[in-house]
């Protein structure tokens, strides 16, 4: 039985697709573990651990190279939010062109005021007028599963809709509306969108993706939405252009004490994937996930090592090793399979960066001893046989 530990409230829907097998715990023992928000990055994992599935898309809480080092796997769920996010991103178009969230909050300053407010709305209305997003041309910077719905949800609102990514997938490529124009770079964007939206991940390479050169190449009064990730922007370059209106709004899913401060800022609390319909999808998606790796070795949509599936194990013996994505290592462990006399009946090797796993579906038994052999060669950092150990 495989025991499952819950960091955070998760979705019961989710927990429900748990099957007989599973066994949820409090102990630290655990086979894998789902979660949220709670912070992993401290915190040591027990040698049991093989898979870490977090219910959403980032995952800044979770220490993902320490976890490949170990050979533990670190799931996300891509997609499972789109559309929350893309409903979020859509009113956050409308409230940055169409002074909503201030002409409510000067509207509510009236109370009052009694039988005038009729009048004063009358007279003050036309402090919060504003463009509409017909014929505007919006920039969609990232085209994933929440990039490709939001380019088309603009195209039908009437805009002229702009999307890069240089590494689209052909999946996200099909999705697209056929009247969306697909930009050659990045400054084609900036120079040419009176809105932009961020849909791209957070690493080391985006941070303040949006800075000062970045702003400078952008149209003047740009609107700018950020529902990816804070640390894409540069906040000190960002509140500078405010100031000047060179942006004439932001609007961010990500406050912090700086971004309160700013002028023409629409700081909303994190609430781009909260919807009930995104908790149970991102709590489903986990722990199909997460199960699928501790029964079958398969791994989907991990951020730390290779898409890898072989299916249902119908052969004798499965074995997953996780191993360093260097030369020479299929050799290796198909040396010591043959020399154990085992048949190879299905084989992957699969990478991702500095991280390879590697499955194989053989005929016959396997024993401590090859498990051992394996875990010898260099650069191996885990194996796992997930069907047909023979113990002695």
């Amino acid at each position: 039985m495989f025991k499952v530990k819950t960091l955070n409230e998760i979705a019961p829907e989710g927990l429900e697709l748990l099957s007989n097998k599973y066994e949820i715990t409090e102990l630290e023992d655990a086979d894998g573990i789902l979660v949220r928000s709670a912070n992993l990055l401290e915190k040591a994992f027990e040698p049991t651990l093989k898979a870490i599935a977090r219910a959403g898309v980032g995952v800044n809480n979770i220490p993902t190279e320490r976890c490949a080092k170990a050979g533990i796997v670190v799931f996300n769920t891509p997609g499972a939010n789109a559309n929350a996010v893309k409903e979020i991103v859509l009113a956050a178009l409308l409230i940055s062109s169409r002074e909503i969230y201030e002409s409510i909050e000067w509207t509510k300053s009236l109370l009052e005021k009694g039988k005038e407010i009729p009048r004063l709305v009358e007279a003050g209305k036309s402090k919060f007028g504003g463009p509409e997003l017909k014929d505007k041309t919006i920039g969609v910077i990232g085209l994933g599963a929440v990039g490709v719905l939001v380019a088309n949800a603009a195209q039908s609102l009437g805009m002229n809709v702009l999307g890069y990514d240089p590494y689209i997938s052909v999946d996200s490529a099909w999705g697209l509306s056929r009247n969306i124009k697909r930009s050659l770079s990045y400054d084609e964007i900036f120079i040419a969108s009176d809105y932009l939206t961020l849909h791209i991940p957070y690493v080391e390479e985006t941070k303040n993706f949006i800075n000062e050169k970045a702003i400078a190449k952008m149209k003047e009064g740009v609107r700018i939405c950020n529902f990816a990730r804070g640390e894409l922007v540069d906040d000190q370059a960002m509140a500078l252009a405010l100031e000047r209106g060179k942006v004439a709004k932001y609007v961010t899913d990500f406050p912090n004490e700086q971004v309160l401060q700013m002028k023409n800022v629409i700081a909303i609390p994190h609430l781009g994937a909260s919807t009930p319909e995104s908790e149970v999808n991102c709590a489903m998606m986990a722990v199909r996930e997460l199960t699928d790796y501790l029964e079958n070795g398969n791994i989907k949509n991990s951020v730390n090592y290779p898409d890898c599936d072989m299916g249902t194990c119908i052969s004798n013996a499965r074995l997953a090793i996780h191993h360093q994505n260097i030369p020479g290592m299929v050799s290796a462990i198909t040396t010591i399979l043959g020399e154990h006399k085992l048949n190879i009946a299905t084989m992957q090797n699969m990478s991702k960066k500095g991280w390879a796993y590697t499955m194989v579906d053989v005929d016959g038994k396997l024993s401590e001893q090859i498990v051992d052999s394996l875990s010898k060669i260099e650069g191996v950092v885990k194996v796992r046989v997930i069907k047909g150990l023979v113990t002695s």
